[in-house]
């Protein structure tokens, strides 16, 4: 017994140097996890905008309602037992997607285990959060604030970052030769391209190394107009082709989207896609489908087969060049194993009618193993969990204070609990300050969901053709700096001469850089140099503005259970970013992304406008000894 109290005794001694940075570190990582890496994850294994920005904005809802379980962890056993606890079974769900990635219903497991992954870290910030504030003295927690929030940077920056690289860089090194490949449109007198039915191809195995393998090797197409029905006749060879090899999806029968045409599918969301294309028009990658100009048949392939159960993810999308030039329908993606090398995916390119001059685009083919480069992005992170649990379980202290509550207590636990919950709904004007935390990141909450499909997205898509690895460049490298830069720079002017001062342009500075996506999408540059900089200029605004919203849940959670009305704060925080986020793949898909930024930059006023109604005391957050 003496020996047990004595080795306690020894760790409460230890400086908190050595759990704080890794607690937060720990903290931020599954949260990036959850609200980041799975929207890019899920776009490189195919997923649509509209499917992934739905899924992955449900993952909020742990965040949402966190407020309501937060109770237990006070009640039931200790937090150093929950923070223990949930960093095992983060790290079990994290090695869960990592053993589903593969499987044929991968989605739904994969989900699954995203939803335990976000209600595990959820629990963990509770119980992380309380750990911190029994663990230390007053001081020290006040000392050590500046360095919890560093290692959470950390964990931002691994997330958005180093993953993302980390699984960009297997996809590349696990994947074949990228081929750059050629399409121009010629004023030539041949009136269309000629083709064959891929069932007529002898594709025979090729000496060498495996390769990606493109024919014709160059193509000119004729400008000019094809006739509808020889255009439809390839079209819909090449449709069935692809989907009798797994390539894309089936097209819906009559009957099929008749069972689908619900009540809510007729009356609302027919008609507000009616009046979204009516102000914004529709989708361009939509409507370049319609183009009826000449085209040219092209087949994908490999040169010989893979390894027995080696999968390759071949994606063939522009690059670069005349948006003259567009890869008819959606961005061409293959699966090619050893059992299909050798039935080529098909890709329609076509050219504008009414073009009238030669111009050229570049197109490129992509292949990596995705879906192991995914697999050891998250097999590491589980490891890296368990390292976590077992590190914290011999070096977190035991303070006096991290008890459970008395079982016989829990009655007027709860008690209290609807006591401190509704009391926060009584505050003098709640009512607007709920509207500013649900509308304050309005825009924001939908352009996060569609900025990385976006910047992943080949051209013809509307997208930038960024890879992997680039797309953690930008967020993980330029965009978390920019961030942090903001968020310093925030604190410090609102600290220097209050909220209230500085809170409109706060809310200008979260909002107005949005427009940088507007010019992105436009231009759909090529300029690596010029995305970072537009991406860190609206990360920049993002961290500086983001200060406004946090000063103000602190401001309006004063008083008594100032705690729980600042979860409750959070709450609708997450809850405001859910919604939201849930419906922004839609309305994307509807009208383009040139014109869903338009739209994000609208939806930035209501939250602009509300900051001129809110009553916020002079003097908060200003350092009054001064």
């Amino acid at each position: 017994m003496n020996k047990k109290k004595a080795v306690d005794t020894k760790k409460s001694k230890l400086s908190p140097w050595y759990w704080v940075p890794t607690l937060y570190y720990a903290e931020g990582i599954p949260y990036i996890i959850v609200m980041t890496v799975s929207v890019i994850m899920y776009k490189r294994l195919g997923l649509s905008n509209t499917q992934i920005a739905l899924y992955t904005s449900w993952l909020y809802l742990p965040w949402v309602i966190k407020p309501l379980w937060s109770p237990l962890v006070d009640i039931i056993r200790t937090k150093r037992f929950w923070i223990i606890s949930m960093q095992l079974v983060i790290g079990a769900a994290l090695a869960g997607i990592a053993l589903t990635i593969p499987t044929s219903r991968f989605l739904q497991f994969t989900l699954a285990f995203f939803w335990l992954l976000a209600f595990s870290s959820a629990t963990h910030d509770i119980a992380a959060d309380g750990f911190y504030m029994l663990g230390m003295s007053q001081h020290q927690q006040a000392w050590f604030v500046g360095i919890r929030n560093t290692f959470y940077r950390f964990a931002m920056l691994t997330g958005q970052g180093l993953l993302v690289i980390l699984a960009g860089y297997i996809e590349s090194g696990s994947g074949l030769e990228t081929i750059d490949y050629k399409v121009r449109a010629t004023n030539s007198p041949v009136e269309t391209v000629k083709y064959v039915h891929p069932d007529s191809l002898k594709i025979e195995e090729q000496p060498g190394d495996l390769r990606i393998i493109i024919s014709p090797e160059t193509v000119d197409i004729p400008t000019g107009f094809v006739e509808p029905d020889s255009f439809k006749h390839v079209n819909t060879m090449v449709t069935n082709w692809n989907v009798e090899n797994g390539y894309s999806e089936p097209i819906k029968t009559a009957e099929q989207m008749r069972i689908s045409d619900n009540w809510f599918k007729r009356n609302i969301s027919k008609k507000v896609e009616s009046g979204l294309i009516s102000i914004f028009g529709r989708n361009e990658a939509v409507r370049a489908m319609e183009r009826r100009g000449n085209f040219a048949l092209v087949y994908i392939h490999l040169s010989k087969p893979p390894e027995p159960e080696k999968k390759y993810v071949v994606n063939f999308g522009k690059k670069s060049g005349a948006n003259d030039i567009a890869l008819q329908g959606r961005e061409a993606r293959a699966e090619f194993t050893s059992q299909n090398w050798n039935k080529p995916l098909l890709a329609i390119i076509q050219v504008d009618p009414k073009l009238t001059e030669q111009v050229e685009a570049t197109y490129v083919a992509r292949a990596g193993d995705i879906e192991l480069s995914w697999i050891v992005t998250f097999v590491i992170m589980a490891i890296l969990f368990g390292i976590f649990c077992i590190y914290h379980k011999f070096i977190m202290p035991h303070p006096a204070e991290d008890v459970p509550r008395a079982s016989h207590s829990m009655k007027e636990f709860f008690i209290s609990f609807g006591v401190s919950f509704s009391s926060f709904f009584k505050k003098k004007g709640i009512g607007l300050s709920l509207a500013f935390l649900l509308l304050y990141r309005l825009g924001e909450s939908q352009l996060v969901k569609i900025a990385s499909p976006f910047l992943l997205d080949a051209q013809e898509k509307g997208g930038l053709a960024l890879t992997t690895g680039e797309l953690g460049f930008v967020y993980g490298t330029i965009g978390m700096l920019m961030l942090t830069i903001g968020g310093l720079l925030g604190g410090f002017v609102a600290a220097k001469q209050g909220l209230k001062k500085w809170i409109f342009w706060m809310a200008i500075a979260i909002n107005l850089p949005d427009a940088t996506y507007i010019v992105l999408a436009y231009t759909q540059t090529t300029n690596f140099a010029l995305i970072n900089a537009c991406v860190g200029i609206e990360q920049f605004g993002y961290g500086f503005g983001f200060t406004a919203y946090m000063l103000y849940m602190i401001y309006i959670s004063e008083g008594d259970f100032k705690t729980s009305h600042y979860a409750i704060c959070t709450a609708f925080m997450a809850l405001g970013m859910m919604i939201p986020g849930m419906i922004s793949g839609w309305i994307q898909s509807i009208i383009g992304y040139p014109s869903f930024f338009i739209w994000v930059l609208i939806s930035t006023i209501p939250g602009i406008i509300l900051v001129n109604f809110l009553r916020i005391d002079p003097n908060f957050g200003k350092n009054t000894r001064e």
